[in-house]
């Protein structure tokens, strides 16, 4: 019996983005937990939630109630915006909102109380400026916030006193051009952070660089100590010694470096074929976390997580645990906590309790109940191929529910970065296409990430080719071994997979329909015009700008709109500061002109990435129903 179609209200809009979890102890040695949440059904405001740690029966208290929204704009993405830390038996904690940042003070309550009281009125630390703040940390030495500024076209390492209002954060260092993702050791006497230049994106070439305080503060010193020309790095962290901690790919894949205290040499401790760094879009990620006595990284192979103990000797030791897709993994003193989520197990906190002699337990909490049942699940099966200039090629594969496995309907999903990574935890807006009688095939075409820098790397001058050649690949091996319906093939993605979409459409002849999302489809205007961080990203992913103005022509989907023949439906936010909705526009009508169906979504209160819960339900609903009108398929 084929299974109740999952309702697109069900499937997309509710579940909250959980977000940047944090550790901290309070004074009765209790450790608490603090997350972000991400609330659709409140317009995509994100907010700050608090409880004890392993008590997940226990309900929240909210940090930051309505009407307070934490959010960054530094480089358009955000990220980065809370900062928690005990200052004596009070939990201090600093957040970014409506550009500014602000403070307020908790008590954290004793054993058997559960409910921690604010201690005064948020504060507002910065003034208004013409400025954006992000990614910070708190220095409770100097009572100071350390952070980025980006302001005129450039980041910057700046304080705010955490004691005044209405100030201008003060200037401590001034990168080249970009910076982040800072760390303080523990005696507080060094400061390591990333910086990179363009044209080169932080996964790209980045470099790590540390600087000495003085006891008033004072940054000296500053230096490059690792990374460079072709090589990446990511999250430096401080071990309780004084070692240095950063994972960089020089070696093919992103492994951890360790610096010992007064070396100038890095070693290579624990060397694998996984990743253990992800790209740094966002501010605020973490893969590998320091409890004060033992290490503990999530890596990635082959598309999938796991975490893993990693001893100062060397030893590498597996932690037992169902989920294989993490992030922002955090520990302190025995325990661990990341955001995780499987196959059949929707994404939530996982709680873990760390021995160093047994094995760890483990608590997940999802954000929300699991709205369909276990055997309804269509579990993600892996898939290799032969992807562009033959190179064996991934993706994850979603049969359609309770089908017998003759040739159905396919969704080719082109995921956006392109960067980003297909990832294998229990989507449920891929399940309300697998339960209306759909495959999916979500592709990890060549420039994903998980699979090491050089399968990354397959996207270097081919963007519009590659991802192409690979998403149409994948379709055509699924319609070869009998699992799609070749006259039912489409295509959907959103901003580079927007791109990727509008492409194959153009330079393929396998999909019969699209749907794109806020998507790139005039490579020379986004050269010409988009935001500081993807200023020079397209001379990597399809060639110098200006020079290799010809390529940009051959491959934008807007110059070649009369090679698409099959109708496609568009969805674009009227506050798209990344990709302009006239791009969008322009692209529908040039389509309309050679007779091919093309239907425009226009959304004025939505960006670059839809955070609304009505504009999430009306985009799955309306491309399922545009693709059933124009495949012929029946209701």
């Amino acid at each position: 019996m084929a299974p109740t179609p999952l309702p697109a209200s069900i499937a997309v809009g509710k579940l909250p983005g959980l977000k940047e979890p944090q550790l901290l102890e309070g004074p009765d040695q209790r450790i608490w937990l603090i997350w972000l949440e991400q609330r659709p059904q409140e317009k995509g405001r994100t907010t700050a939630l608090i409880r004890p740690f392993g008590a997940a029966e226990l309900s929240p208290t909210e940090l930051t109630p309505s009407p307070i929204s934490l959010r960054s704009r530094v480089h358009d993405y955000g990220g980065g915006v809370l900062c928690s830390g005990m200052d004596g038996e009070t939990l201090l904690l600093v957040w970014i909102a409506d550009g500014a940042l602000w403070r307020q003070d908790w008590r954290l309550p004793l054993l058997g109380d559960n409910r921690p009281e604010p201690l005064m009125d948020p504060l507002k630390l910065t003034r208004d400026g013409d400025w954006q703040l992000a990614d910070g940390l708190l220095d409770l030495k100097r009572r100071r916030w350390l952070g980025i500024r980006e302001i005129n076209g450039v980041d910057q390492l700046v304080s705010a006193d955490m004691d005044a209002t209405e100030q201008e954060p003060e200037l401590r260092h001034q990168p080249a051009d970009f910076a982040g993702y800072g760390c303080l050791s523990a005696d507080g006497t060094q400061l390591a952070w990333v910086e990179w230049q363009q044209p080169a994106m932080p996964w790209q070439s980045s470099e790590l660089w540390c600087a000495d305080l003085s006891p008033s503060g004072e940054l000296s010193e500053a230096r490059p100590i690792a990374g460079g020309e072709g090589v990446s790095v990511f999250q430096p962290q401080w071990l309780q010694d004084g070692s240095l901690l950063v994972a960089e790919d020089s070696e093919g894949w992103w492994n951890l470096k360790r610096r010992r205290p007064g070396s100038t040499t890095w070693e290579t401790p624990w060397p694998m074929t996984a990743e253990t760094a992800m790209p740094q879009w966002i501010y605020g990620m973490s893969t590998t976390a320091w409890d004060g006595e033992q290490l503990l990284a999530a890596t990635c192979a082959d598309g999938c997580w796991s975490l893993q103990r990693l001893s100062l000797d060397g030893t590498v030791t597996y932690i037992d645990q169902p989920f294989d897709d993490l992030a922002g993994l955090r520990a302190l003193n025995g325990r661990a906590v990341a955001v995780a989520s499987n196959s059949s197990s929707m994404a939530g906190l996982l709680e873990l309790t760390l021995s160093p002699t047994a094995p760890c337990s483990w608590v997940h909490t999802p954000a929300m109940e699991r709205p369909i049942a276990q055997a309804d699940i269509s579990v993600a099966e892996p898939i290799w191929f032969a992807g562009h200039a033959g190179q064996r090629t991934h993706a994850w594969y979603y049969p359609p529910q309770g089908q017998p496995p003759t040739p159905a309907p396919l969704l080719v999903k082109s995921h956006s970065g392109p960067t980003a990574m297909a990832r294998r935890g229990l989507s449920l807006a891929i399940q309300y296409w697998t339960s209306h009688g759909w495959g999916v095939v979500d592709v990890n075409y060549g420039g994903s990430t998980g699979f090491g820098r050089a399968y990354r790397e397959r996207l270097n001058g081919g963007w519009g080719v590659v991802d192409v050649a690979d998403c149409a690949a994948a379709a055509q091996a699924l319609i070869s071994s009998g699992r799609a319906h070749p006259d039912q093939i489409a295509i959907e993605g959103g901003s580079a997979g927007g791109f990727t979409t509008l492409a194959g459409l153009c330079f393929s002849d396998v999909f019969r329909a699209g749907a794109c999302r806020y998507a790139v489809c005039d490579l020379t205007a986004m050269a010409q015009d988009t935001h500081r961080f993807e200023a020079c990203y397209l001379d990597s992913l399809v060639g110098d700008w200006p020079a290799e103005r010809e390529r940009y022509e051959q491959r934008s989907p807007l110059l070649h709109a009369e090679q698409i023949t099959c109708p496609v439906l568009f969805f674009q936010g009227l506050q798209d500061k990344v990709v302009p909705p006239e791009q969008t526009q322009r692209m529908a009508d040039a389509l309309r002109s050679s007779g091919i169906p093309a239907e425009v979504r226009l959304f004025d209160d939505e960006g670059h990435g839809f955070r609304n819960q009505e504009t999430q339900i009306q985009v799955l609903e309306q491309t399922e129903s545009f693709f059933r009108r124009h495949l012929d398929l029946k209701p």
